[in-house]
């Protein structure tokens, strides 16, 4: 059986749909997925990138585009009176249910679900507080081991080469976005194309930069 780590932010939109899809695209394999949550924030900017929602035109694209995967996928989806928020509370709550750094599937759904079902503003102290009666809490989400731990996480997912959320990683490999769950599930059923060079060597070519660039 193959373990799947889910790399999440509560704050991504495609990690949200990832999740509830999940099951549905890898539908009569056998695997085992370890829910890991990190500071997508501080993904982004290890790797010198920005969020969509940080590019005024990508961030109305990039709404529009959830909310086409959410129809076409039959999955309930509602975008959050308020995107982007601060996802700090969510993880650090979600981290606050477990002595380590993974969460089980329905810690990650009840919190998914409060941000991206309703249309409610995720920010809100009276949600939050609610949301926190709901868990199975075994420390403080404001403890610094919980915090200590979402650091440790995202420092983890930062070395081995992780940009964005959500990242599902398997035999090494990284499966980036809600549109490679298919790569995914081909990847588990040991699809032969991954041991042509289109897979292996995609990357090892030369890329053109600016003059006056080093």
């Amino acid at each position: 059986m193959k373990t799947i780590t889910f790399h999440y932010d509560f704050l991504s939109p495609f990690a949200y749909l990832a999740f509830e899809h999940l099951p549905q695209a890898l539908a009569g394999l056998s695997f085992h997925v370890r829910y890991r949550p990190v500071l997508l924030g501080a993904l982004l900017r290890a790797h010198g990138l920005l969020g969509p929602a940080e590019v005024p035109h990508k961030r109305e694209a990039t709404y529009r585009h959830a909310l086409w995967l959410g129809h076409a996928h039959q999955v309930p989806f509602d975008l959050p009176s308020m995107h982007p928020f601060n996802p700090l509370a969510h993880l650090r709550l979600a981290l606050a249910t477990t002595e380590g750094g993974e969460t089980n599937r329905f810690v990650t759904e009840t919190i998914f679900r409060d941000i991206w079902r309703g249309g409610a503003d995720p920010s809100d102290p009276a949600r939050l507080a609610d949301l926190a009666t709901r868990l199975p809490l075994v420390r403080e989400p404001g403890s610094d081991s919980a915090k200590s731990q979402l650091r440790a996480n995202t420092a983890a997912a930062v070395a081995a080469g992780i940009f964005g959320t959500p990242t599902l990683e398997v035999d090494g490999q990284h499966f980036w976005g809600f549109d490679a769950l298919p790569a995914l599930r081909a990847w588990l059923e040991a699809d032969r194309w991954f041991d042509t060079s289109a897979w292996r060597t995609a990357g090892d070519r030369p890329a053109w930069k600016p003059p006056g660039k080093s």
